[in-house]
């Protein structure tokens, strides 16, 4: 299987993504933000389209259009804290269908836009990588920049009152690197599921421990076995890797629900 550079390409970038992912899953969950995640996926389909349609890489598509959507969706929540959901889901629908107008006036096939939603393992090359290994390098260090204020922000908002931190400021940020984590990511498994990898590792990791960095270490195994499995199942049956990691980390969280039944019972 490694013999195929294709292979190799996703295995590495699938790695980088299921790292990320992991961590910053941890404080989407905390910060009860799945629903935004799944809107920056939809917008991150309108940027790739985008990108296609100016001749741009699908990646540097969706970084632009997330990035800016992001600072905007942060900007106008906390403006109108009240009426969150609906300002995100106004923002969805916009960018739902200005991905659909990109792809049309781009006279792109039905295998752009697969691709696009589900991902494309086969399309990653080697400069792929290399662009997504720079930008998780940057999301960890900015991640580990504002970790202590984003923890005390996210699990402890007391505190963070008293420790006089800038919520709106670290929200905002947040959301950037969030942003920049749900356009590497969705190379792999798409910008229609890649709310899978940021939302049911870490949810799943929740019920096994109760501190953040064991919550951090334990998503990251459970976005790397499904990953990494779901990658070596693709290459066996050919058929979506998407479809494998959804599953598998499904299965995983079914059995972490389990897990805690079982434990609630027994105490």
């Amino acid at each position: 299987m490694f013999s195929f550079e294709f292979m190799q390409n996703a295995y590495l970038a699938g790695t980088l993504i299921a790292i990320v992912s992991g961590m910053m899953g941890v404080f989407v969950i905390a910060r009860n933000m799945p629903f935004m995640t799944h809107t920056l996926s939809e917008i991150g389909f309108a940027g790739a389209a985008f990108g296609i349609f100016v001749g741009w890489t699908p990646l540097n598509g969706m970084l632009a259009f997330t990035t800016v959507s992001s600072i905007m969706v942060g900007e106008l929540s906390g403006a109108v804290e009240s009426r969150r959901e609906s300002v995100i889901s106004a923002i969805s629908g916009l960018f739902i269908g200005l991905g659909i107008l990109f792809l049309s006036l781009s006279r792109k096939n039905s295998s752009y836009a697969t691709n696009i939603l589900f991902g494309s393992v086969i399309g990653i090359s080697r400069q792929d990588v290399i662009q997504m290994a720079a930008l998780s390098v940057l999301v960890l260090i900015v991640l580990l920049l504002i970790y202590r204020n984003l923890k005390d922000d996210s699990f402890d908002s007391v505190g963070a009152q008293t420790n006089h931190i800038h919520s709106r400021l670290i929200s905002l940020v947040f959301l950037v690197i969030l942003a920049f984590n749900v356009s590497v990511a969705a190379q792999i498994v798409g910008s229609l599921l890649i709310f899978v990898l940021l939302t049911l590792p870490a949810s799943s990791a929740k019920y096994f421990t109760h501190t953040v960095v064991r919550m951090m270490g334990l998503a990251i195994i459970f976005a790397l076995f499904g990953v990494w499995i779901g990658l070596y199942l693709g290459y066996l049956t050919n058929w979506p890797v998407t479809f494998f990691i959804a599953a598998i980390e499904a299965v995983i969280y079914g059995v972490s629900l389990f897990y805690n039944f079982i434990r609630s019972k027994s105490e």
